[in-house]
């Protein structure tokens, strides 16, 4: 863990004043490579959010999961199911990272937001149900 001397200043002044930030981005080289973790050591990152637009990103813009993709294709899995499978798994490693978070605020911030599709918006018993089979 960081010492107060490594925090970024400014970002400890925003939260300690009550502001959560959170990151807008994930993917996998971002948590497997370590920066996730310094962005919630260092510059007082609370959580992140995510969406199908952010991993379209992530998995288009390297070569992360290109390897999973085609081990779940072999395996006939659908487009969604092939995307269900690697966004889990990016939410549940960030849980991971954010688990310190979590516990040091007593469950107040420490999450990984992964919004559920869009066809489901007016459909709050399917949203519910979406969520959680997550």
């Amino acid at each position: 863990m960081s010492t107060l001397a490594d925090v970024n200043p400014q970002l400890k002044a925003l939260t300690d004043a009550g502001v959560s930030v959170w990151l807008d981005q994930l993917g996998r080289s971002l948590v497997e490579g370590g920066e996730l973790k310094r962005l919630v050591e260092h510059e007082s990152l609370r959580g992140v959010t995510s969406n199908p637009a952010i991993f379209e990103k992530s998995i288009l813009g390297s070569s992360d999961y290109d390897d999973a993709i085609a081990e779940l294709a072999h395996a006939d899995k659908s487009a969604k199911e092939i995307y269900d499978t690697l966004a889990i798994a990016d939410v549940q490693a960030a849980c991971d990272v954010l688990a310190p978070v979590f516990e040091a605020t007593d469950g107040r911030d420490g999450f990984v937001s992964l919004e559920v599709a869009p066809d489901l918006a007016r459909d709050t018993d399917g949203t519910l149900a979406s969520a959680r089979g997550y």
